[in-house]
């Protein structure tokens, strides 16, 4: 029997405790069927565990779990192997704790001696169990970093027997994370086995862009510890799968020192210990390695040209690809126009192929070359040069071509499609990251440019159509001389001027509606124009500008405050005396910066609020429409003359009829692009009373770190309605009193 029990224990399923004995037949007394259903239960999680823990280390996707499986099976399993042999050899020495009087075994020895095992191997086959069944009842495998914060867990039960275990489990599962996160730090590489488990994805793109799985990670590591591993191990894989050119190899640099500081590190593994750890290594490595590669200057002048060219710095750029997008748009038309009546039906099917995008900007570029004069510095040169190398105008697939319906996520920019109306097909500015700049800007960061410079361009867009409306000098006025003589003193001469001067009045009358609204329009646009860029645009950009060398204008302003006040003599002969340390930002730290500058100038171009965007494109499309309008019924107007006093006749057309129906459109669509306005103005106004859409990026202090980037805080948006409210647009006598009253009092 004892035989039996031992040989149970060890992993080999005996009958004699896998029997029931509960019949009244049994020769076990009630005392020996409860020892032995012990004994049973402890053999049948050994035999789970034996078999559980081979499965797993040889097929788990996770090597975390392998590795724990693994140390189950060799270290805790064979301890209680020894246990068995250890007892088995005192039986047959005849030891006194194991036999008594007359050679006699108590079974309640035997189970005295194996009861300290009982919890540990239920707490065993528990871990096996979620290992194989994953979290929460999932289909899916465990993963790692799971495994890892359920036996940290296990730490504070209160058991001592189940803390041990649980500790030298620890060392075993945060010794292999830490491995896979060595060949990534070290190298920039992935890991070899266990990709799928690792918290750093590459989802298959040609370009080497990685991300973070926020559910792959253990709860020690913080979002900013896993930022800076991102940055890590990103900036070495692009620097040995690029074959960026460095003078020394910075795996072999760094490999010493980076191998001793993780090293230190103590198991289980505390946060800021480890987050202290891979600060350094970033450190190290960005002053090293990466400021050789990514020196200030380059970023600088990769951000001043994505303010030049993608928001709008340089004016000039933006005027010269509106004129070349429209003449090209009016190209396509007059081809269209010349077709075979037969063939207009494919009109609509008309693609817009790429060539034809990069041609528009292409000319673009041979604009502003001849606006280029010998007055110009060589740096705007250079930049220029530099932008026509690396900007590009490309069609954007896929994209849809009506505003969006849903409310997006705070910080989200919306998805209204101002990439349309440039070509009426959806285009984009996009910028070829050189190397090794790729390191500090993203593909998301460029994305964002893109919207942003869709959004401001629609609005310029718009303004300078509107505006060009006043160049058409006979719409807007037009006042007959009378002939000269004999002709202009006869009757029919006289006659024949009231009937030009009859014409103009009543052409003017006509559109008398049509110059109130598109001057409303301009109106708005142009102080619309001069919040978002002359406020927004250029205020967080000096803040962000001034951030990067803030070094420098710490120092002037310190000059210049030392000038204008009287300050102590002894703090001002200990500050000369006192060396100026110049702090310098690594690549991580500026690109964290610079998506915080591009969240914050989102927010305060009002990109993120659908509901602002929206009615926004509507009004754009609008004006648009007006557009269009104006110019054909002063063709129309034109074909009159030719036929009223040049009899001119084109016998397939009913330019009366045309007359009558562009007339009742331009009345449609002045009310459209009045009602569009008074709606964008109560928009403006529900965004000034909601004062949740202005704390992102504004309220964001970092404490005990004055080095960190906070957004300029640039003028609310109640300064545009204060401007557009005093314009006197679409606004009661009433409400007018009312807001001056407001004003003074703010005065």
């Amino acid at each position: 029997m004892l035989h039996e029990i031992l040989l149970s224990l060890s992993g080999h399923p005996s009958p004699l405790l896998t029997a029931d004995h509960s019949s009244s037949t049994s020769i076990f007394s009630p005392s020996e069927r409860a020892l032995l259903a012990s004994m049973a239960h402890l053999s049948g999680l050994h035999c789970k565990l034996i078999a559980q823990t081979k499965s797993i280390a040889s097929t788990h996707p996770s090597s975390i779990c392998q590795a724990v499986a693994t140390s189950i099976s060799h270290t805790h399993l064979s301890r209680f192997q020894q246990k068995v042999l250890d007892v088995e050899d005192g039986i047959l020495r005849k030891d006194s704790i194991y036999v008594g009087a007359y050679n006699i075994v108590p079974l309640t020895a035997i189970v005295q001696e194996f009861s300290g095992w009982t919890r540990r191997m239920e707490w065993f086959s528990e871990l096996s169990d979620f290992m194989v069944r994953g979290n929460g009842g999932e289909r899916r495998k465990c993963s790692g970093a799971i495994v890892i914060d359920r036996l940290c867990d296990a730490i504070q039960t209160g058991y001592s027997d189940i803390e041990e275990v649980a500790l030298s489990l620890v060392r075993v599962a945060e010794t292999t994370w830490l491995k896979q996160v060595s060949a990534w730090i070290l190298y920039g590489r992935l890991p070899s086995f266990g990709k799928d488990d690792f918290f750093i994805h590459n989802e298959g793109r040609s370009i080497e862009e990685y991300e973070i799985k926020k559910e792959l990670l253990p709860a020690f590591v913080s979002p900013s510890t896993a930022g800076s591993l991102l940055f890590i191990g990103s900036s070495l894989n692009h620097i040995r799968v690029k074959n960026i050119s460095s003078t020394t190899s910075p795996e072999l640099e760094l490999l010493s020192s980076h191998l001793q500081q993780l090293s230190s590190l103590k198991f289980p593994i505390i946060s800021a210990s480890f987050t202290r750890v891979i600060s350094a290594i970033r450190l190290s490595l960005s002053q090293t390695t990466l400021q050789k590669l990514l020196p200030l200057s380059r970023v600088v002048e990769i951000l001043t040209l994505l303010r030049h060219f993608f928001l709008l710095g340089r004016g000039e750029f933006a005027i010269a690809l509106i004129n070349e997008a429209d003449d090209k748009i009016r190209s396509r038309w007059q081809r269209a126009d010349n077709l075979a009546y037969q063939k207009r039906d494919d009109i609509g099917n008309m693609i817009v192929k790429q060539g034809e995008v990069s041609a528009v900007l292409s000319r673009t570029w041979a604009a502003m070359g001849t606006l280029q004069g010998h007055s110009e510095d060589q740096e705007e040169d250079e930049l220029l040069e530099l932008a026509r190398d690396l900007v590009q105008l490309e069609i954007i697939k896929g994209a849809d071509g009506t505003p969006s319906k849903s409310k997006p996520s705070p910080g989200v920019i919306s998805s209204t499609p101002f990439q349309n109306l440039l070509l009426s097909i959806p285009v984009a500015l996009t910028l070829s990251i050189p190397l090794p700049l790729d390191l500090f800007l993203a593909p998301s960061d460029l994305q964002t440019y893109s919207s942003i410079n869709s959004y401001l361009l629609s609005i310029h867009r718009a303004h300078l159509r509107l505006t060009d409306l006043w160049k058409i000098t006979s719409l807007r006025r037009d006042h007959p001389s009378p002939p000269g003589p004999p002709y202009g003193s006869s009757t029919s001469g006289r006659a024949k001027v009231h009937i030009l001067r009859k014409r103009a009045k009543e052409r003017a009358a006509a559109m008398r509606s049509v110059w109130a609204t598109s001057s409303a329009a301009v109106f708005f646009l142009g102080e619309t124009e001069a919040y978002l860029q002359g406020e927004v645009v250029v205020g967080m950009w000096n803040g962000f500008k001034s951030w990067i060398n803030g070094d420098e204008t710490r120092l002037t302003s310190s000059k210049s405050s030392e000038q204008d006040a009287d300050e102590d003599i002894w703090l001002q002969a200990a500050e000369a005396s006192a060396p100026q340390v110049l702090r310098t930002h690594d690549p991580q730290t500026l690109a964290e910066a610079h998506r915080k500058y591009l969240n914050a100038l989102s927010n305060g171009l009002l990109l993120t609020m659908s509901s602002f965007t929206d009615p926004l494109y509507n009004l754009l499309q609008q004006i648009d429409h007006l557009v269009a309008l104006v110019h054909r019924i002063h063709s129309i107007w034109q074909s009159l003359d030719l036929e009223a006093d040049e009899g001119v006749v084109d016998a397939f057309s009913d330019f009366h009829r045309e007359e009558r129906e562009v007339k009742e459109q331009l009345t449609v669509v002045a009310q459209r692009v009045k009602g569009a306005i008074e709606e964008l103005v109560k928009c403006l106004r529900d965004i000034d009373q909601e004062k949740e859409g202005w704390k992102s990026g504004f309220e964001e202090l970092v404490l005990g770190d004055e080095s960190a980037y906070v957004a300029t805080k640039v003028g609310r948006v109640d300064r545009l309605l204060m401007k557009l409210d005093f314009g006197g647009w679409f606004i009661g006598e009433a409400k007018k009193d009312a807001i001056e009253d407001l004003y003074d009092e703010e005065l």
